[in-house]
């Protein structure tokens, strides 16, 4: 994955996704070019069209605060893709990115233990699974290797069928994914990740090139396990103080729903899986 120029890159995709009646501007004549032209962002940003080129091109790297707001404005960017921009510019003042650590600590694994009745998991920015409970364990059971959301959601074939809603599911992982470059531009995990799903999937090669930007949202999950029919749930998904880009999530179905029956059936019948055959310990 190049990172020479991931400014330039977000601009351009960004800019060819709107188009003029997007923006109420008028589109005259022919146009060769997806999306807004040069031209039509920089009036929009107030800014000169060759200053702009030059940041499209990566000749310039570092614009005021003042031009990435007056960017964000014109782009019609939301606020996670205006922090996204604000990080690729180095305008974000938080300071050196910390790396996201791998390992959780005991307070967290028993925190996630402490769920009987929900499925909760621990993540990084990279969408690995540092750590599962009995639930989540058994509600991702469909997979062969349950060990990053997005290898699983781009490469395992049980994907298509686990989530019924694919499209939905792959945009927001690969929107994820850009925004947590954007905080970690240089973490080798993150590059690798992405570099292996562009190689191997044509669908995220495409998503990936849309530059969308997204952080976890509040909307309902919806999945279809083998072993129990349809669930939709609910999530929470909590920052963990201690170690930064670390993510606690929490999927729960309200009480005396079909989803709480089945996810209740889902965790009694994954106990009784793992007490007759025994295999590696869950992480």
């Amino acid at each position: 994955m190049s990172t020479k120029n991931q400014l330039g890159e977000f601009l351009r995709a960004r800019r060819a996704g709107l188009q003029p009646d997007d923006v109420g501007m008028a589109s005259c004549g022919t146009r060769r070019v997806a999306g807004l032209r040069r031209e039509e962002v920089a009036v929009l940003a107030g800014i000169n069209v060759d200053y702009y080129t030059r940041l499209e091109q990566g000749r310039e790297r570092h614009p005021s605060p003042q031009v990435l707001g007056a960017l964000s404005q014109a782009l019609r960017l939301d606020a996670d893709a205006r922090d996204h921009l604000y990080r690729l510019a180095g305008a974000v003042p938080d300071g050196q990115p910390v790396p996201t650590p791998d390992r959780i600590s005991a307070d967290l694994r028993q925190l996630i233990d402490g769920y009987p009745l929900a499925a909760a998991f621990v993540i990084n920015r990279a969408l690995d699974i540092l750590a599962v409970n009995a639930l989540a364990e058994a509600l991702y059971s469909p997979f062969q290797h349950a060990d990053n959301l997005a290898r699983m959601a781009f490469l395992d074939p049980a994907a298509r069928q686990f989530y019924p809603r694919w499209n939905w599911t792959a945009e927001a992982t690969v929107a994820n994914l850009r925004q947590a470059i954007g905080h970690e531009p240089h973490n080798s995990r993150l590059q690798e990740l992405i570099r292996d799903l562009t190689r191997q999937s044509g669908e995220f090669t495409r998503l990936w090139n849309a530059h969308a930007v997204r952080g976890k949202t509040r909307e309902d999950k919806y999945f279809l396990h083998p072993d129990v029919g349809p669930l939709t749930l609910s999530y929470q998904a909590l920052d963990v103080r201690d170690a930064p880009g670390q993510q606690l999530v929490v999927y729960q179905a309200p009480p005396g729903t079909p989803s709480a029956q089945a996810l209740h059936l889902l965790g009694s019948l994954h106990a009784t899986r793992r007490q007759s055959e025994p295999g590696p310990q869950r992480p």
